[in-house]
Order: structure tokens, then sequence, then C-alpha cells
């Protein structure tokens, strides 16, 4: 069937208005390829580590963008808020992020003509006279200049008859919402990293405060012991023992010093600074052990960034196949010209010298040697890669949030016994240091109970920084309170620069000059 328009008739204002129409009428055309739909995922309807909940919590209680907040710390709540801004892998993604928006506005300038201007000028002599045997001009009068001229308009245009510029598009955006999941995901590693590095600080300083209060026991063990040895009531060995383990604790003691500056170099890069532009006080408080609201596995689909990228590459691969399939169909491209042309230069812009041409072309591949099927199976084959990516993904965060509930339980239960344990470590010295004053045990069930004093007391440490890091990466694992309704749609003009708002803003360091110090 063939269809014939005629124009030769048409005015200005109607064919302006023809033009427009057939333009919506093309790029409304049919899209090749697969429409996306999203595959289903098992997801279990309660989590094992918590019997009986199935009920999510509501919003209100659920962790928000500030769910640092929670352990009640006052250098994580001051430094948090500059990861946004100040660190570098955020601000790579974000540069990656806005890469992708650039791309979407590239595709979908394809759907619309492109429209240029010609125009030319001409100044020539043209002349009739002739020369003579003696080299000389015969008749110059004749000779004159001549200036001539054109302006041109052209439009070209190639219509997305079969949908390959809007399936590019559709490709782009999801690949930049992908960008922008990850970009997300990245900030909420990066604060997560930061609230671990600061729990890790405090832990070492209440690390050193123990072995500080351990090394003032020991002095005074050893003065005890040194006077019973002037008295000669005891063997010279106690001396020795009591030294060494004076001189054991006091190098325990240093040797935090290297974990402590290593965790403080950390936290400054973290947030954007140079180490030496940040000095962390010492602080003897421990943050507070949050109460995170766990909420129904289901949630945690739409509350995982990772996940939400993973997601949004599956729907980029899927339109990928659509722009693939479209190499099938013909490629046809129109094109129109219309200005004035006129030599002389004189009058250029009068209707006797408009001229005007339309044009139109379409080409078809008869035969590749099989080059379009296979880059059709190589589409279908990504996109069930990133259907696989995607599924690992969520099994991955189902571990995640898994491994930090029986965590955060297992270790609770250990911190009870543990409390016990410290409360008789601390009779025992307090009784073995008593008895051997007495004389009715020697030194070395003295040594032995502090030593297992100071050991339950680390251990107890240590399980409740385990506690705290369990916690923080239970923030993360549940997405921190992040949604896919952040998500922003770049094919809408408004999208790019609300994300943009959004995200790193305005782009500012918060690292000055000079040293820093913070609580």
């Amino acid at each position: 069937m063939t269809m014939k328009i005629s124009i030769e008739r048409l005015g200005p204002r109607r064919m302006a208005t023809l033009a427009v129409a057939t333009l919506a009428l093309f790029n409304a055309g049919c899209m090749v390829g697969p429409d996306y739909h999203r595959p289903q995922v098992r997801v279990p309807a309660t989590y094992s580590e918590l019997p009986g909940w199935t009920q999510a919590e509501p919003n209100a209680s659920a962790p928000k963008g500030n769910w640092w907040t929670a352990f009640n710390d006052p250098l994580i709540d001051e430094l948090e808020p500059l990861v946004v801004v100040s660190n570098q892998t955020v601000r790579a993604d974000y540069a990656n992020y806005q890469e992708a928006l650039a791309e979407v506005r590239a595709a979908h300038a394809s759907l619309f003509p492109t429209i240029g201007a010609t125009g030319s000028a001409t100044r020539e002599r043209a002349g009739s006279g002739s020369v003579s045997s003696a080299g000389t001009l015969v008749n110059s009068a004749a000779a004159r200049v001549v200036n001539s001229g054109s302006l041109e308009g052209n439009v070209s245009w190639a219509p997305d008859l079969w949908g390959q510029v809007r399936r590019t598009v559709e490709e782009n955006a999801a690949t930049a919402q992908s960008s922008e999941a990850t970009l997300a995901n990245a900030t909420l590693s990066e604060q997560v990293a930061l609230a671990t590095a600061i729990i890790e600080l405090r832990t070492t300083d209440a690390n050193i405060d123990l072995l500080e209060k351990t090394v003032d026991a020991y002095q005074h063990y050893l003065d005890v012991v040194t006077e019973q040895d002037r008295a000669g009531t005891i063997a010279p060995s106690d001396v020795i023992t009591a030294r060494s383990q004076l001189n054991t604790a006091k190098s325990d003691l240093i040797a935090l010093g290297v974990a402590r500056a290593q965790y403080a170099h950390a936290i400054a890069v973290l947030v954007g600074k140079n180490p030496e532009e940040l000095e962390v006080a010492h602080s003897a408080a421990m943050p507070a052990l949050p109460s995170v609201p766990v909420g129904v596995p289901s949630t945690l689909l739409e509350r995982r960034p990772d996940i939400a990228a993973a997601e949004r590459k599956m729907a980029a691969q899927n339109a990928a196949i659509g722009v693939a399939v479209s190499a099938y169909y013909p490629e046809i491209s129109l094109s129109g010209a219309a200005g004035f042309t006129q030599s002389p230069l004189s009058g250029l812009l009068k209707i006797a010298n408009y001229v005007w041409s339309l044009g139109g072309s379409a080409s078809e591949t008869l035969f590749d040697g099989g080059l379009r099927s296979a880059d059709v199976d190589a589409a279908k084959a990504a996109y069930d890669a990133t259907v696989a990516n995607y599924r690992g993904t969520v099994l991955g965060a189902f571990q995640n949030v898994e491994d930090d509930l029986s965590g955060l339980r297992i270790l609770a239960e250990q911190a009870d016994v543990l409390d016990a344990a410290v409360r008789d470590a601390d009779r025992g010295a307090e009784i073995a240091f008593n008895e051997y004053q007495a004389g009715t045990v020697d030194y070395t069930t003295v040594a032995t109970a502090q030593a297992t004093q100071l050991s339950t007391r680390q251990t107890a440490l240590n399980v409740q920084e385990s506690r705290l890091l369990h916690a923080a990466s239970l923030f993360g694992d549940l997405g921190g309170g992040w949604s896919t309704d952040e998500l922003h749609d770049p094919r809408h003009p408004a999208a790019p620069a609300a994300a943009a708002a959004g995200s790193v803003q305005g782009g500012a360091t918060s690292a000055g000059s000079g040293e820093e110090k913070v609580q």
C-alpha cells in the first residue's frame, strides 16, 4: 500500500501543521523488541532470625536518611553529613551519574529533526574584454564586478518508525537510574564505613582506658611486691614476674596507638580531608547500641540501592534487545531545504529568488552474514546475565540481613555471659592478691588471676564492638532508609536538575585549611 501526499498547493502554515502532525505520527510508531517486566524472585515471608515476625514496622519508625543518629555519638553525628559532599568515591559516582544523564539527553535528541542554516556570498570580476597581440586589454569597459549570494535553511530527519531511538532512550534512562542507585549505594556504603571506623576508634579508646587502669594496678602490685622483697619475705622471682607483667601491659598500651592513628586517618579520608587536617579527641564513651526496626523481607527489594541498581540494569539491557532487533528494519530519512539565491546579490530575499527541495531515502540490509541475528542473541544473553545478577544480588541481600540479625542475637547472649565472667574475674583477681599478701599463695596465682581479668574485660569490650558493628552493617544492609521512590526519571526535563540537587549539592568539599579537632 502506497500513500502519497501532495504539497504543491499547501500554504506555509498548512505545511508547518502537516510537518508537526507527521512528526508526531512517526514518533508514535511501533517499538520492536520485548517490553520490560521485572522478573519474579522468591522472597521469604519472614526472616529466620526473627521468629513470628510477619509485619513491617510502621514507616515512621523505620530508619530514615540520618540513620546514624541512633548510635547517639557526637562524632558520628558531626562527620556523617560530610560524606555526601566530600567523599571522593561518592563524587566519582556522582560524576558517572551526570554522564549517564547527558547520555539520555543525547539519545532523546535523535527523536527530533536537525535544522540548519547556510549562507554564502561571492564577489567576482567578470568581463568580456579581449587582449591584443601586444598583451594589452582591449575594450576594458565591458569588464564588471558581480556580487552573488544565497541563504538557505535545511531540515533532515530520520523518523523513529521502529522505535530504535525510543528503545535507546529507554536503555539510557534505565542506565541513568542504575547510576543514580549506584550513587546512593556508594554513599550508604561510605557512611557505614565511616560509622564502622568511628566505632573501632571508640573501642580502641576504651581499650586504652582499660590498659591504663591495668598499668596503674600492675604498678601498685609491683610496689607491694618490691617492699616485700626488701623485707625478705618473698622469693626474688615474684618481683621479676610482677615487673614483666607491668612492662607487657605498657607495651600493649603503646601498640594501641598505631591502630588508633590508622582509624583516625581512615576517618579523615572518608570525609574528604587529609589525615593531618583532622584530629579526633580521645573519648571514654562508647556509642549506644541502637534498636533497628527490620520489617518484612519484601521491603528489602525497595530499600536496597544495590538491588535497585541491578534491577535497572535489567531494564536497560531489555531495551538493548529492542535496539538490536530494530536493525532488521529499513532506515528511512527525510530532508528538505528552502531559501533564496540571487546573482547579483541585490534583491536576494525577493519571492522570485525563492527555491526549495524535498527528498527522502530508505535503505535496507539484504544480507549481512548473520550479523544482526548474532547481535540480537548477544543482547538476549546479556539480559539473561543481568537477570542472574539481579537475583544473586537479592539473595546476597537476604544473606547480609540474616548474618547481621544472627550476629546481634548470638552476641547479645555472649554479652550476658561475659558480664558475669567479668564480675567473677574482678573478684578472683582481688581474692588472689589478698591471699598472696596473707602468704597463702605464690605470685603466680596472682599473675594468672590478673591476666584472666584483663583478658575477660578485653573480650567483653570486643563483643560490645562487634554488636555495634553488626548494628551499623544492618542499617546498611536494610538500605539505610533509602527507597526506590527516590529514583528520578531522566526522560522528564525536570528530573536531572532535581536529581542533581538531591545528590552532591554544589560539589563543595568541607576540607578546610589547618587542623580541625573534633570530639
